[in-house]
């Protein structure tokens, strides 16, 4: 039979014998198909479907397998086609991936502790057929507090570190120690141990606050709010911040004789609302966004426990499902979920003695009607908080995509070295700042420095609208020496999504609000400094 899809513009010759005469071309290319037991991309599996196709064979005609073949030969030219020369001597090195893997472990261990900044490690592999790593240099940069900035060169053979100084040690194969609970002999003092909680005793100086803070809200005329605001921006007293957030938020009036009214009305209308509209999650116009809250609700805070207990979960959905329901324009959108634990913390803290830790608290525990309130509150706080940045969430989310745009304009106008460092290694903005946006940058810190941080966004008369550009400008910034250290895309994205901040308090907070409050009074409605 003649072949008229030989490549060459050579028509082809039959083959003596045989049946139907095939090309050599169209041999070749077959057995390709029928040998190569590797699994590619866009492409039938050759054991499970090659039976399917050689079985429907007619009489003296072509296999379907050659119709097949012959109908997506311009998608897959076999002689141009990479996979077709890669032979099954090369292989991903695993110890490559494994290695990548575990320089985000060891960054997160020794992430601000022992070293003011994490290490950066640079490979070269080479990589064999038996996929072992045979030979990798390894430079390892560290800066030390006290003899600055170092390099520590290291040879590994078969997966082996021989280090040239004995006290630095980075393993490069990961086992299952790896992803349990460290010893404390293999880490800083400050790392090993107990993780940090919520800090829920007040400093001398946080009870003098405090005391000035209930003067404001208790006192016999309407509170005044901008004093209140201004002592929030720097942090508020966990004994009064539930208080405070509420006013701040706009949920309770500043006059405090009317709010004990307005709390009744609104924790009754709250109720209400679940009541007419909860049972709806089952209906079809709605099984989608309850099914979404559903799903992500199990993945907010997976390593703090009270978020993984079925009543906390239960009242998540509700929140999250009536707010979807009463605001159309938006609905429900991934994140959101994250929004509604600040609140719920704060409001838990107000009902629980100082020295139960609120982590691990069992909200069952709790009487009926404390949990019922705790629910309302929750709701009505973040209802009025997301209503000044709604923008963010309505279809393609294009306030998120306008506030990553003047991110980057921003970053570029205060630190162009850095800038230029992200653009020279192909970042794009919204990689990794999309997520700072949409979660308030509550994905990348713990929930005690979440909870310092949204002091700050409450203080703010818009509802952090503004101030959350420069909070991710100070935040990217504070990063800037460990960036500019990466030399690769792959490294910069790796930090940028896996910022150790694990071991933050307020004051590492405090640290960022103050640069963004300078970097607002600068910049913003100032459109001049901007070029």
């Amino acid at each position: 039979m003649e072949n008229h899809h030989n490549k060459g513009g050579g028509g082809g010759g039959s083959s003596g014998g045989g049946s139907g005469g095939h090309s050599t071309d169209n041999v070749n290319a077959m057995s390709f198909w029928k040998k190569n037991s590797k699994t590619v991309p866009g492409r039938p599996s050759p054991h499970k479907e090659s039976l399917t196709w050689t079985s429907k064979v007619k009489g003296g005609g072509p296999s379907s397998f050659q119709d097949f073949q012959d109908s997506v030969r311009d998608a897959w030219d076999i002689e141009d086609d990479e996979f077709s020369v890669m032979t099954s001597e090369i292989r991903i090195s695993k110890k490559v991936s494994q290695s990548a893997a575990l320089n985000v472990i060891n960054s997160h261990r020794i992430g601000g502790n022992s070293f003011t900044t994490q290490p950066a490690v640079h490979q070269n592999h080479l990589i064999s057929g038996d996929d072992k790593v045979v030979a990798s240099d390894t430079v390892i940069l560290v800066e030390d507090k006290e003899e600055g900035r170092q390099q520590i060169p290291k040879l590994q053979l078969e997966g082996q570190i021989q280090p040239l100084n004995p006290s630095l040690v980075v393993r490069t194969s990961i086992s299952d120690n790896d992803f349990s609970p460290p010893s404390s002999a293999k880490l800083p003092k400050s790392v090993s141990g107990k993780p940090k909680v919520i800090t829920r005793t007040e400093t001398e100086g946080e009870r003098a606050k405090a005391d000035k803070i209930r003067n404001l809200l208790e006192g016999p005329n309407s509170t005044d709010l901008k004093a209140l605001q201004s002592l929030s921006y720097s942090g508020l007293p966990c004994s009064v911040r539930g208080t405070t957030w509420q006013i701040l938020a706009g949920y309770l009036p500043a006059n405090m004789e009317r709010r004990k009214q307005v709390l009744e009305r609104k924790r009754e209308e709250y109720w209400n609302c679940v009541q007419q509209y909860y049972d709806s999650r089952k209906d079809e116009a709605h099984q989608d966004t309850f099914r979404q809250i559903h799903i992500d609700i199990p993945r907010m805070c997976p390593l703090i426990s009270l978020f993984q207990q079925t009543v906390v979960q239960e009242i998540f959905e509700r929140i999250l499902f009536i707010w979807a329901i009463r605001h159309p324009a938006s609905g429900y959108v991934q994140g959101m979920n994250d929004l509604v634990t600040p609140f719920f913390v704060v409001f838990l803290e107000q009902v629980l003695p100082p020295s139960v830790e609120v982590e691990t608290f069992e909200v069952g525990n709790l009487p009926q009607e404390e949990r019922n309130n705790i629910e309302a509150d929750s709701y009505w706080c973040m209802s009025k908080f997301l209503d000044s940045i709604q923008v963010n969430y309505i279809f393609a989310q294009t306030g998120i995509q306008e506030k990553v745009k003047k991110l980057k304009e921003l970053t570029e106008r205060i630190d162009s070295d850095l800038h230029i460092h992200l653009q020279r290694h192909e970042i794009d903005y919204l990689q990794f700042s999309f997520r700072w946006m949409n979660n308030l940058l509550m994905r990348e810190l713990p929930l005690r420095c979440t909870i310092r941080l949204w002091d700050t966004y409450l203080a703010e008369p818009d509802g952090c609208g503004s101030i959350l550009i420069y909070v991710c400008a100070a935040f990217l910034g504070h990063w800037r020496e460990q960036l500019l250290r990466q030399r690769d895309f792959q490294g910069l994205l790796l930090l940028l999504q896996n910022l150790p901040t694990q071991n933050w308090d307020s004051a590492d907070i405090g640290l960022i609000v103050a640069e963004a409050y300078r970097l607002k009074y600068t910049y913003d409605n100032a459109p001049k400094h901007w070029h």
